[in-house]
């Protein structure tokens, strides 16, 4: 099951590195030697299974903006699933960012009315910390009111630290099928085996695809603070030639256990007693992932039904 996804927005305003961060496992020093994508890359990931997000990563030289406007129109926005528009909050042009994106709504409004469409104010990392928050809300208010008749979404991130990835996540979540069935089997686990929080990560990205949660906890932000740190984890021991399994993390609060799932998820099990032995959270994780993996085989074969 394909899910056409748009990557669109002004040439250098950040497409291509949070593309690869996500997607292709670079860490983000390493993004700095990303050349300008060239027209249209594709790229198909395979995300839970059988998703395939069908990823359109669109260069945005002017040159190649018009073009996509123009002779390119039918193709580039007939069945898009989401249009996701990164606009650098430090552009000097913003009032051709804006020119540009309006014409992409214009587009998907012709050639895919029921796309979703999300904006990311990316870079926020150069603006001052105590005017992040004046200038997104500002700019979100503009991309609302110009995004009219539709809905847009709007996120502030940067590739440097967890904001990338909660944007992401939030994407990725509507595009995968029958997660209201997960998530409800997700909380009947974490209630049967008491743990205080339940974390479904995708296996490849470490994106966070679904969680329950028992116990309020005063970090919004801990979801992708999690997938950031595992994933910088994780490409550390892939360095190292080793593969990463699992971890156990204990201090006088809570006990932490992550650990691989089913074929494409990784799951963290949050327990407020930090003295619950680990075998008995392991033996619980291990008698759930079959139902689990059983889930993901029947959303599948709907998939293929589809």
């Amino acid at each position: 099951m394909k899910k056409k996804v748009l990557l669109m927005g002004k040439s250098g305003s950040g497409k291509t590195s949070m593309r690869s961060i996500i997607f292709a496992n670079f860490i983000a020093r390493d993004t700095r030697r990303l050349g300008a994508t060239i027209d249209v890359e594709h790229c198909h990931v395979r995300f839970l299974g059988n998703l395939v997000l069908n990823l359109w990563d669109c260069g945005g030289q002017e040159a190649f903006m018009e073009n996509y406007f123009a002779s390119q129109r039918d193709n580039i926005f007939r069945n898009v699933e989401v249009l996701i528009y990164v606009f650098d909050v430090e552009s000097r042009e913003l009032e051709k960012d804006m020119h540009y994106y309006q014409s992409c709504l214009e587009a998907i409004l012709q050639n895919s009315p029921e796309a979703k469409v999300f904006c990311l104010v990316h870079k926020m990392d150069l603006v001052q910390e105590d005017q992040r928050e004046i200038i997104f809300r500002e700019r979100e208010e503009d991309l609302k009111r110009l995004s009219k008749p539709l809905d847009c979404t709007c996120y502030a991130t940067s590739i440097w630290d967890e904001t990338l990835y909660k944007a992401w996540s939030c994407i990725v979540y509507l595009l995968i099928p029958n997660v209201q069935q997960l998530e409800v089997n997700l909380k009947n686990f974490a209630t049967i085996i008491d743990a205080d929080e339940v974390l479904l990560f995708e296996r490849a990205t470490f994106l966070v695809i679904s969680h329950c949660q028992r116990k309020p906890h005063r970090d919004i932000h801990r979801f992708e603070k999690i997938s950031n740190i595992i994933k910088q984890f994780k490409l550390s021991c892939s360095k190292l030639a080793a593969s990463f399994q699992s971890m156990e993390v204990r201090n006088a609060s809570f006990a932490a256990f992550i650990d691989i799932f089913t074929s494409n998820t990784y799951v963290m099990v949050i327990m407020s007693d930090p003295t619950i032995p680990s075998a008995a959270t392991l033996i619980n994780i291990k008698n759930a992932r079959k139902h689990f993996e059983k889930l993901e085989r029947i959303d599948q074969g709907q998939l293929g039904t589809r």
